[in-house]
């Protein structure tokens, strides 16, 4: 999704540095997906490094309501922990 939305290669060095899953519109289009899903009775997940790389962006998800986020093995503990600050905050303000 990042590679078509921002129309750059991510294996390509010489435009690595300006691919950011977390771009707006990416951000976005991801947002529209969830909010759609939701909207038709579906589960909506996602496989993809950036929940892995920054937890930020899985705390993001979290507040969209993905329903399940893929990491890597090395990862689990940080996100998990971004994760769960989500969704203490979450449940504070609802």
């Amino acid at each position: 999704l990042t590679q078509l939305t921002l129309g750059i290669d991510r294996d390509s060095e010489l435009v690595a540095h300006l691919y950011d899953e977390r771009n707006e519109a990416v951000k976005r289009l991801i947002a529209r997906l969830i909010e759609t899903a939701k909207e038709k009775g579906k589960k909506v997940g996602i496989c993809g490094q950036a929940p892995s790389d920054f937890p930020d962006f899985a705390q993001f998800l979290v507040e969209l309501g993905i329903d399940s986020i893929s990491l890597n093995p090395d990862s689990v503990l940080k996100t998990l922990l971004a994760v769960t600050e989500m969704e203490k905050k979450m449940g504070a303000t609802t």
